[in-house]
Formats: structure tokens, C-alpha cells, sequence
């Protein structure tokens, strides 16, 4: 049965999916902690369907084919164990990324998950949520920005940084209290973003 144009502006409408990536797979690392977090405030916030993925639990190997995966889009021959990323990467319609800082930039594991990938990233918003020394990851971003708008992401302006995180945080929360209202800022933006590029991309396919 076909629906009239009322019935379907009567459905309610599909939420963006936002994947939260956790970046570093270094032993005793502290990106869980902020990711789940950070998870939590954009459940809370209730704009995105949130899922989060922990590049620790996926195949990366550096060496990657002669190939570009611009140019052999599904046939790119990525390793079997790389295919939960690389599906959640083609649902998302935003990113966030929590990474810390690695000598003025960012990990390794992290440029391998981009550079694996190429159209899963197109006409799609990314925010950071970086957390380090006295930066607080900003080197990190900064870094990522530069890498992501040349694969043709939006990188959003504002960002999440937490400084000398080892003694910011306890129990699994952010001691600053301006924390929650700055991460409610950023979903609040990064919201805006993908409604946008998501109707963008449903309207007209992304020519890049």
C-alpha cells in the first residue's frame, strides 16, 4: 500500500548514527574511559543512534594494497577481521573521534583505519575529543584535520580536549564541571552537521 506524503512525515524520523572511535590500542591506555563517557553524554543527548568502536578489536595491519580504495571502492581487498569497521564506518553519519596524543600527533592504529578507507568517510562530520599533556591532544587534531579534509570529511571547528587527563578525571568522570555542557555543545553541532550531510547525500550523491 502506498503512503501518502502525509503518512510518511507522520514516521518518525531515523536518528543519525554517530560512531565514537576509540583510537589508541596502547597497552594501559585511557581512551575507553573518555570514550564511554563521552558515549553516554550523546545517548543522553538523544539527537544520535550511538555505537562505539574500539580499533583494538580490529584488524589493522599497516601494509596496506598497491591499490588506492578510491579508486576499487568494495572490492578494496581489506583483511576479513577489518569488516565490523568497515561496515560501521559506511552506516555513520558522524564521527567522533577520541584519540590522545602520540609525540604531536596522533596513533598510528587510527591512520591505519583511515587510510584502509576512503568513500566511508565522504560529506561526513567528525568531531574530536582528544585528551593528553598540557595540549590536551590539540597537536592530535590539529593532525587529523588536515588528513580527513583531504579525504573529503567535514572536521568541525570545536572540539573536546581534556589536559593532563591522568589527574582530570576519577572514577570514570571528568572533575571539570564545564565538561557536560562542552560536550552537549559539540553534539549539538555535530547533530547539525549530519541531519545536513545526511539529507545532502540522500538528495545527490557526494561527487568526490
Amino acid at each position: 500500500m502506498t503512503q501518502t506524503p502525509e503518512q510518511a512525515s507522520a514516521r518518525p524520523p531515523v536518528l543519525p548514527v554517530l560512531t565514537v572511535l576509540v583510537a589508541s590500542v596502547r597497552e594501559g591506555r585511557f581512551g575507553p574511559v573518555v570514550a564511554s563517557w563521552f558515549a553516554e553524554q550523546a545517548r543522553t543527548h538523544g539527537v544520535f543512534d550511538v555505537r562505539v568502536v574500539d580499533l583494538a578489536d580490529i584488524e589493522l595491519p599497516l601494509a596496506l594494497p598497491a591499490s588506492s580504495p578510491k579508486y576499487a571502492g568494495d572490492a578494496y581487498p581489506r583483511p576479513a577481521g577489518m569488516a565490523p569497521l568497515t561496515r560501521a564506518l559506511a552506516e555513520a553519519d558522524a564521527f567522533a573521534f577520541v584519540t590522545p596524543e602520540y609525540n604531536h600527533s596522533f596513533p598510528a592504529s587510527l591512520k591505519a583505519a583511515i587510510d584502509w578507507h576512503f568513500t566511508q568517510w565522504a560529506a561526513k562530520p567528525v568531531a574530536f575529543v582528544s585528551y593528553g599533556g598540557a595540549a590536551g591532544g590539540a597537536h592530535a587534531a590539529l593532525h587529523l584535520e588536515n588528513v580527513l579534509t583531504e579525504l573529503h570529511a567535514v572536521p568541525l571547528r570545536d572540539r573536546l580536549a581534556f589536559a593532563r587527563y591522568l589527574t582530570a578525571w576519577e572514577d570514570g568522570l571528568p572533575l571539570d564541571p564545564a565538561a557536560a555542557p562542552l560536550a552537549k555543545d559539540l553534539l549539538d553541532r555535530l547533530g547539525w552537521w549530519a541531519r545536513t550531510l545526511r539529507t545532502g547525500r540522500e538528495t545527490e550523491p557526494y561527487p568526490g
